[in-house]
């Protein structure tokens, strides 16, 4: 099994050396001091399941690399469209592309049977710039559980978790997803094939719609907004109406508003990847977690006013964002 990872990041670099240690060729592509600490010194894991060093190869130029049985996607949902010259390089006839994204992915509506069948996002797809880089037939849906990060150029951080959620967006068993799981599975990961991923992704999207957005307004951790009486509140409301707009479009998730929020005060005082994103200058990936579910609540008559809400203002603080930059 040939594997590249677009996006070696925290996440991208962990599963690259999981994947490395089962066996598979694996081609890390990063770029800037933490390519070079890779080539020199394959990637470093720090975890609690205990550390290991994996050798793997890493490079800038995907045209090197040639084409793979699977992309591994661990860039930022709102780098999809512009990330075309990396990513044709490495496509073959039969290449999967498997997209380790949050929040509604641009392959959402492919193959799923009803009246939105293939439809497209705007949000998230806008005027097929996502679809045309990375062909939805392509695509293999992974919800992440894992959480990771960079303590330096070449070293990766294992927090917790080690699950990725993977299946096809038609709903049907594939080989393809059947492989990668199995090769997941042989680096020490978990990696259940779902038989709907998009229950996943509704029920890991029901904290990020929340929290992301709110921290970044607030500059507040999960932990104090769950523990502050009126956000958390605000946070119950906002995942009702997101559970509403799950079931709008078909998608019956089994998990609790309680649970959920019980669940992310346990995580403690920690900033969500959109406060940090803010506190850095990136831009705040906010149209995968935000925007397309109220666009999807238009889409089918669901009122949603306080996702409505919270996305004008975050909309606005992003373009002041941007202008300031």
């Amino acid at each position: 099994m040939k594997v590249a990872v677009v996006g070696a990041g925290a996440i991208g670099a962990y599963v690259g050396a999981a994947l490395h240690r089962a066996g598979a060729d694996v081609h890390l592509i990063a770029r800037g001091a933490h390519l070079a600490a890779m080539q020199e010194n394959g990637v470093q894991v720090l975890s609690p399941r205990g550390d290991f060093t994996a050798r793997v190869h890493a490079t800038d130029d995907p045209s090197a690399i040639g084409h793979v049985d699977y992309v591994f996607l661990g860039l930022k949902a709102n780098s999809y469209a512009a990330c075309g010259p990396l990513v044709h390089p490495l496509l073959g006839e039969h290449t999967a592309i498997v997209a380790a994204q949050n929040g509604i992915p641009w392959w959402y509506f492919h193959g799923l049977e009803g009246p939105y069948k293939n439809r497209r996002i705007e949000s998230v797809d806008p005027d097929g710039a996502v679809s045309a880089v990375l062909p939805p037939e392509r695509a293999v849906g992974c919800v992440v559980y894992a959480a990771t990060q960079l303590q330096g150029p070449g070293v990766v951080r294992h927090l917790e978790g080690t699950r990725f959620s993977i299946g096809e967006p038609d709903t049907t068993d594939s080989t393809r997803c059947e492989a990668f799981s199995e090769a997941m599975k042989a680096g020490g990961l978990k990696c259940p094939v779902e038989a709907d991923i998009r229950n996943d992704i509704w029920i890991k999207l029901l904290g990020n719609i929340a929290f992301n957005p709110l921290s970044a307004l607030s500059r507040a951790t999960m932990a104090q907004i769950c523990r502050h009486q009126d956000t958390r509140a605000l946070v119950a409301t906002m995942m009702r109406e997101t559970l509403a707009v799950a079931e709008a479009v078909g998608c019956r998730p089994e998990i609790s508003v309680e649970k959920r929020l019980a669940g992310a005060e346990r995580v403690g005082d920690h900033k969500t990847s959109t406060l940090q994103d803010l506190e850095s200058g990136k831009p705040m990936e906010l149209d995968v977690l935000l925007a397309a579910v109220v666009e999807l609540a238009a889409l089918t008559g669901t009122p949603v006013p306080k996702l409505c809400a919270i996305h004008a203002v975050t909309d606005l603080l992003a373009q002041t964002v941007r202008s300031a930059a």
